[in-house]
């Protein structure tokens, strides 16, 4: 499941006539750098919510034949929020585990062992593995500890590491969430992590939290000259709703 119904209020004004998850960093929306590596890992059936602008990125997505996936939508009359959304979802995600992705960050994540390391630790009883990162400039307290047996933690004056936005849940984690109700994740998490039942990884590679249009900017710069695109224009709202159309700190 990619998370995509965010109104993305600090990327304004770029956001005001494009969903957050169609801005272009690269040559490509960021939500497609998603779905491609997804697909690249095996992954053939997706489920993407959505809120603010959703007809957009469904006009823009399709139902995934051109990326080699299936996608489904789930729909939401108001953002419900990161763990309010993912039960209104449930009934499209099965009963077995699933990942979450957050639209919003950018990480070239290898999907391929960090699920299967997921997996092992789901079958010994936690509810859900969280890909962690190092602390990032704009979130420099951390959210959760890591113990050494790799169980997250809530412990006072431990070294914390931020929740990436990636995770591998079980459906029973969000048992006690309603559909339809803003939820955010913060609380279900804490809960489970004080109950033992989240365990974690951390990777240290490229993780961008792309939370406002500096950031975005950075990004956008970085991947274009890795890329080598040709110089295009600076990063304006027009310019991601023409060019998406056609084809955080954990702290909600």
């Amino acid at each position: 499941m990619i998370l995509a119904a965010g109104r993305g209020e600090r990327m304004r004004p770029l956001t005001d006539h494009t969903p957050k998850p169609l801005l272009r960093v690269g040559d490509k929306p960021l939500i497609v750098w998603h779905i491609d590596r997804l697909a690249a890992a095996g992954f053939t059936q997706l489920v993407i919510n959505h809120a603010y602008l959703g007809h957009r990125i469904e006009a823009c997505l399709g139902d995934g034949k051109a990326f080699g996936v299936q996608i489904r939508y789930s729909p939401e009359a108001i953002a419900l929020e990161t763990a309010g959304g993912i039960a209104n979802a449930l009934p499209l995600l099965g009963d077995g585990p699933f990942l979450v992705v957050s639209g919003d960050v950018y990480c070239p994540l290898d999907y391929v062992p960090t699920v299967a390391r997921g997996l092992s630790r789901l079958t010994t009883g936690k509810l859900a593995h969280l890909v962690l990162v190092p602390n990032p400039p704009h979130h420099p307290e951390g959210d959760f500890v890591l113990d050494m047996g790799g169980t997250l933690s809530l412990e006072a004056g431990a070294e914390r590491w931020t929740y990436s936005g990636i995770g591998l849940f079980r459906p029973e984690f969000f048992s006690g969430v309603p559909a339809n109700q803003k939820t955010p994740l913060r609380e279900v998490l804490r809960r489970a992590i004080q109950a033992g039942r989240v365990s974690g990884e951390v990777f240290k590679g490229r993780w961008e939290d792309v939370g406002t249009p500096e950031r975005l900017a950075t990004l956008d710069n970085e991947l274009t000259s890795a890329l080598q695109i040709p110089d295009q224009p600076p990063l304006q709202a027009t310019r991601h709703e023409q060019s998406a159309e056609p084809g955080r700190p954990v702290d909600d």
